[in-house]
């Protein structure tokens, strides 16, 4: 039976109780209304430790003003279930109060890089991400943290924090889990009507045109950025926030085209915010 812990101290006294039995300790950090792609990162940190956490926490404050933090789906029963078959062993689950007292007035603001791309748009997401993911860390002391890189920037975001801040955890970046058609797996994707659902594969069309574009030799950002609008212009819902080539790292604009690059784009369709990348090396 998987164990439900909801307050800080328990989770600590029980991961405590796991290291001193020697124990290595595995994390992944959710929202809930998990997926495949959460799935995936379970069986991951199954794979590599003796004991897997997963949290369960819809974190308010990386939900801008006008964003989707009452609305986000949430079904606790459905998700615990899913994380037990998976091999989850401990799932957290605090309330808001409970990981943001009252008072709560420290803020850890990945500065650059989370700026970048989604931060443009989301100034205060990036900061929210940190804050939680690093609570999460101290909380739960895992050796190890799993992330999907469909969130790539969150992925980088995270990494130098951990690195910035001297933190003994090695964070593994997860492959992107994707429905048969190629749209990234995403909570938000339950938000598509029929008609933006049946258009949103374009994001992967354009991707793997970017991908086939720079292995045949192509190097300039701007050819390759019309290629992948050219290529979203076909789904006549698709809003683009951004189509981007920047490096995998720093997040840097890149132009020309070179070493480990991060091709990445953000499409709203109505409400529904989507975003995809993909990693190539020119």
């Amino acid at each position: 039976m998987i164990c439900q812990i909801t307050s800080i101290a328990e989770m600590r006294e029980r991961v405590a109780e796991g290291r001193a039995a020697g124990a290595s300790v595995g994390l992944v950090p959710t929202m809930g209304a998990l997926h495949e792609g959460h799935l995936s990162l379970v069986r991951r940190a199954r794979s590599e430790n003796d004991l897997v956490l997963a949290s369960i926490f819809v974190n308010p404050t990386q939900f801008g003003p006008s964003e989707d933090l009452e609305k986000y789906p949430r079904d606790l029963a459905r998700d615990l279930a899913l994380a037990e078959e998976a091999g989850v062993d401990m799932v957290f689950t605090p309330e808001p109060d409970e990981m943001y007292p009252a008072g709560f007035c420290t803020w850890i603001d990945v500065e650059t890089i989370g700026e970048r791309l989604c931060g443009a748009s989301r100034p205060q997401h990036f900061r929210g991400v940190a804050t939680v993911v690093a609570k999460l860390l101290d909380i739960c002391r895992p050796d190890r943290a799993y992330f999907g890189m469909k969130d790539a920037q969150q992925l980088v975001v995270i990494r130098r924090m951990v690195a910035d801040l001297n933190m003994s955890v090695e964070i593994v970046g997860c492959p992107t889990v994707r429905e048969p058609d190629g749209l990234a797996m995403s909570s938000r994707n339950a938000y598509l009507t029929p008609e933006e659902r049946a258009q949103a594969p374009a994001l992967f069309r354009a991707l793997k045109a970017a991908e086939g574009a720079v292995a045949g030799g192509v190097r300039e950002a701007t050819a390759l950025k019309r290629l992948m609008e050219e290529c979203l212009a076909g789904a006549t819902l698709a809003d683009i926030e951004y189509v981007e080539i920047v490096g995998f790292h720093d997040l840097r604009p890149l132009d020309p085209v070179e070493g480990q690059c991060l091709i990445a784009l953000a499409v709203r369709f109505g409400e529904t915010r989507l975003i995809d990348n993909t990693v190539v090396c020119a």
